[in-house]
């Protein structure tokens, strides 16, 4: 089963019924928790429909929806106003799922204060989801758009027929304005999951128009129905401005530091360096899933500027990206002889260095130049590795010059 799938099909339940459905809400929440799904979604239905009606029509969406497995706990909020008259503590709640913490008691309390109907199964946790969603639309300003294709019930779980050529080349036709639809470095269709959900293929972007069109160039298997999401998918609303000493576990981050030791790859071929400012030290990784943005966190040397963006846990912070402030040029280097040009060697413990073949001596080391493969500016992970909030590049909006993957 898949959340946004059952949201779909509440959404088209109530319209078929007759009521206007303004927009449907995608709101992808702290992708830090410990209790979450995969995608650790959550789904608003703004529609005029009656608050018994929604709670009814709820109610026999999540029966259909249930499935055996004890991790399911899924719940629904049902808010009498309209998605621009949240109060306030609603959209502050909705504020901090994204970027924190909340407790299932918590969300109970905050929708009885404001006698929003409830429903929920097993022990309630999706209750949070339901009541952050019912507050993101006045809690957030950026949204995108992600138009999901469904597949027909008999073929859920099974292998998805989609053709790859035409994946690609709708994917070109529609570059910039819809992105992470697929990774042309890895081959790889992000668009079209590999778990067996409903989903036949989602496609993300910053218009609807130009998502539903990518959508209709993709030869596929037949699509049973398909719904239009507004989301915060792509927005990096998850990260909080810190210092290094300000970090905790669990929440995602922006923080500056220079780069202390040079990069070092562990088994796994994931990529480790500590990063420092002030006293603090903290520790970052490049995991072997980011694929080839190893390779700019290994070009990385002791001494180099940085704002780094990721996850924390385990008190190492998982890179979705980093921007080069300021890169480190020049090293001290074993001066060369100014008559042979052969390297000279040491002359002994602080008496500097001489040319064995000419007797030329030098008093010490002397700065040289250094090639660096990277360049200021922000890199990211490829979009096969790309969480679902983190904002890629190519949509704009960075302090700096980018370096977008494709």
């Amino acid at each position: 089963m898949c959340t946004t799938y059952v949201a779909a099909r509440l959404a088209e339940r109530l319209q078929s019924a007759g009521h206007t459905v303004e927009r449907t809400l995608l709101v992808r929440l702290n992708p830090a928790v410990e209790h979450k799904t995969r995608g650790n979604a959550a789904l608003a239905i703004h529609t005029e429909a009656g608050p018994e009606t929604a709670l009814a029509a709820a109610r026999e969406e999540l029966e259909r929806a249930e499935t055996d497995d004890s991790r399911t706990n899924p719940g629904a909020v049902v808010a009498d106003c309209g998605p621009d008259s949240i109060p306030g503590g609603v959209a502050e709640f909705a504020r901090e799922a994204v970027r924190d913490f909340h407790d299932i008691e918590d969300a109970r309390a905050l929708a009885d204060e404001h006698a929003f109907e409830t429903l929920s199964r097993g022990n309630g946790r999706g209750l949070i989801g339901a009541l952050a969603a019912v507050g993101a639309w006045e809690a957030f300003e950026e949204w995108t758009y992600e138009h999901i294709s469904y597949r027909e019930r008999d073929r859920w779980g099974c292998e998805r027929d989609v053709d790859l050529d035409s994946v690609f080349a709708a994917a070109q036709r529609g570059y910039p304005g819809v992105w992470d639809t697929v990774d042309r470095v890895e081959g790889e269709a992000v668009c079209v999951p590999h778990t067996p959900c409903p989903i036949l293929y989602g496609i993300r972007g910053d218009e609807p128009a130009v998502c539903q069109q990518v959508a209709a160039d993709i030869e596929s298997e037949p699509v049973a129905s398909s719904h239009l999401f507004v989301t915060n998918q792509g927005t990096d609303l998850h990260l909080r401005d810190s210092t290094i000493g300000g970090i905790e576990n669990g929440r995602a981050y922006r923080v500056d530091g220079e780069v202390v030791d040079p990069p070092e790859t562990r088994e796994g071929g994931h990529v480790f360096f500590d990063l420092v400012d002030d006293a603090d030290r903290l520790t970052c990784a490049a995991f072997e899933p980011t694929k080839r943005f190893r390779e700019r966190v290994r070009a990385l040397r002791a001494g180099d500027e940085l704002t780094v963006c990721g996850e924390v846990s385990d008190e190492t912070l998982k890179l979705e990206k980093f921007a080069v402030r300021d890169l480190v040029t020049t090293e001290q280097a074993t001066p060369d002889c100014p008559d042979c040009g052969n390297s000279m060697k040491s002359a002994g413990r602080n008496q500097g260095y001489r040319c064995r073949d000419c007797g030329t001596r030098a008093d010490g080391t002397v700065e040289t130049l250094i090639e660096r493969e990277l360049e200021r500016g922000w890199y990211e992970v490829p979009p096969c590795a790309r969480r679902h909030i983190a904002k890629p590049l190519v949509r704009g909006g960075f302090d700096d010059v980018i370096h977008p993957e494709r």
